[in-house]
């Protein structure tokens, strides 16, 4: 498995599991799969409700702790920010049987984020989160934060895949330091990915499915990748995608593809706004 190395030090997998919308039930099963596969790297969240099932499949695999790089998210905290981050990354970290996380995001730039980035801050001094980062924020949100505080974020997750591509914005995150990682980067099946002729063309010269060929994309791009499944069969063709490489003309013709449009909240997505809703996001 190829890693990215994040700006204090930190090694984290290229390409890594998510559990995003797979109901709690769900969630032990999915992941003992996918660390069967090979996956190493875990993303959950606590607004996804399914930490506790995720923990309980870290434990059954026997697998050793240093060998897992587990992240999750801080869903939105009510002031005091400071104290309830605090709360919520050990309410976290009990759900999921860990001492510590490799990698603590805030989910959304709503609310005090900047208190909420001091308390990750101290965690990560006191051990508990080895990494800590943000996601969904936008350029001039992560800059602010940067400037404005004592640790650089170490990574910033965003919707990317190939009709939403941020390549200046990962050059600017580049530059600070900050790590890009792609959530949806199957765009949720949306916009006929899967069914794309470019996308399809550039797999069957490769023998690769079309899933196969965007995260080969993503990982040539350098960017951290966690595509979901519940089915086996996909977990292990997803991570299989380190036995071939995309010539400099396929990259090209796959940088063709970018519209910049958002294929879940510009759209108004119902299942996002319906999730968000739940949430108090509206």
């Amino acid at each position: 498995m190829q890693n990215v190395t994040l700006n204090n030090g930190v090694e984290m997998p290229i390409l890594g599991f998510g559990v995003f919308q797979v109901e709690g039930d769900k969630t032990q099963e999915a992941v003992e799969a996918a660390l069967a596969a090979g996956y190493r790297s875990i993303d959950t969240a606590a607004a996804y409700e399914n930490e506790e099932a995720a923990g309980a499949a870290l434990k059954a695999s026997g697998i050793a702790r240093e060998e897992l790089f587990v992240t999750t998210k801080l869903w939105i905290q009510d002031a005091p920010a400071e104290q309830n981050t605090t709360r919520a990354l050990d309410a976290s970290l009990q759900k999921l049987g860990l001492d510590y996380v490799d990698l603590y995001l805030i989910h959304q730039p709503f609310g005090d984020y900047y208190g909420q980035w001091r308390a990750m801050e101290q965690a990560n001094k006191a051990g508990k989160a080895r990494a800590i980062g943000v996601s969904n924020f936008a350029p001039d949100q992560l800059l602010d934060l940067i400037i404005n505080n004592d640790i650089v974020p170490a990574v910033n997750q965003i919707e990317t895949h190939p009709f939403r591509q941020n390549v200046d914005y990962q050059e600017l995150m580049k530059g600070e330091g900050v790590q890009i990682e792609s959530w949806g980067p199957f765009a949720e099946g949306k916009n006929g990915i899967f069914t794309n002729d470019v996308l399809t063309k550039i797999g069957q010269a490769h023998g690769k499915s079309v899933a196969q060929v965007v995260l080969r994309w993503m990982v040539q791009r350098e960017v951290v990748v966690i595509p979901k499944s519940v089915n086996p069969d996909r977990m292990a063709q997803n991570i299989d995608v380190f036995d071939f490489e995309l010539t400099a003309d396929e990259m090209g013709q796959i940088e063709g593809l970018h519209t910049g449009e958002s294929q879940f909240f510009d759209h108004a997505d119902p299942d996002m706004v319906r999730w968000l809703s739940a949430r108090r996001l509206g």
